[in-house]
């Protein structure tokens, strides 16, 4: 192939890490390769992706309609300890410092917002833990759809809205990022961990090829501008991963749609 289309369907300041991924694709391969911020999932259905950042969710949801045209290869594992040196993250639920919600039952009848409804972090185990406490007739008072993680941190901070569910990675980074946000918001639980959000390579791709790209992204680590990319997102490393390792986020799924809780609320 001449050229590889990179694809991200994850949250913006995670950018560094998918650019340095395509770059040293680039770089170590010698193939021309673009990196596009995705706007629409149609687009992972159509298999328009050469290589696609994807949240795990959307990923299961597809294969379960006959649609997989991409196949999990690669995960970071984030340098925190809390992750224990796993792909796993966390969705952390915030609030503002000076609220009077101190744990998720204090949640019932409040406002709530997530980024997307094919989000895991941020509405996939959101439904889940909601089902898991039994709590499957309207939890919520209100329930917002903010767009993005970002947008939804921002709606608590600002008072807008109680609470969310943020990944914790980009939580991570934007409390890095952000001046004051670290002290404008309060975590008060953590969902999961859960699979991180896999890279995944389309299915198109020739087995030699599929396995040059594995190798250069589980080594990334190893190289010293590769690092800088990665380290900007809070990433140690990528580690190889497969379609059996998302099985959790499939058994909370057939949880949710076992209770006929498809729907947050």
């Amino acid at each position: 192939m001449n050229s590889l289309r990179f694809g991200t369907f994850l949250a913006p300041n995670i950018m560094p890490v998918y650019q340095a991924t395509a770059d040293a694709v680039a770089a170590a391969l010698g193939i021309a390769t673009k990196l596009v911020v995705e706007t629409s999932y149609e687009n992972c259905r159509n298999d328009v992706n050469d290589v696609c950042f994807v949240c795990s969710l959307p990923y299961v949801m597809f294969e379960r309609e006959g649609v997989s045209p991409a196949t999990p290869v690669a995960a970071p594992v984030l340098r925190c300890p809390r992750y224990q040196g796993r792909p796993v993250y966390f969705s952390d639920v915030i609030v503002r410092p000076d609220s009077d919600i101190h744990e998720f039952s204090d949640l019932r009848g409040r406002s709530w917002a997530y980024n997307e409804p094919l989000s895991h972090s941020g509405y996939g185990i959101t439904r889940y833990h909601l089902v898991t406490l039994g709590e499957t007739s309207g939890f919520f008072g209100e329930v917002v759809e903010a767009g993005y993680h970002q947008t939804a941190i921002e709606l608590v901070r600002d008072g807008d809205v109680d609470a969310s569910a943020i990944d914790s990675q980009v939580l991570e980074v934007a409390m890095n990022e952000v001046p004051g946000l670290s002290v404008a918001i309060r975590i008060i639980d953590s969902l999961g961990p859960s699979p991180i959000q896999p890279v995944a390579i389309s299915k198109r791709i020739d087995p030699e090829l599929r396995a040059a790209i594995i190798d250069v992204v589980t080594g990334m680590h190893q190289d010293p501008t590769a690092r800088t990319g990665l380290q900007a997102g809070l990433v140690e490393r990528f580690v190889k991963v497969g379609p059996a390792y998302y099985d959790p986020i499939r058994k909370m799924l057939d949880t949710c749609e076992a209770a006929g809780f498809t729907v947050l609320r």
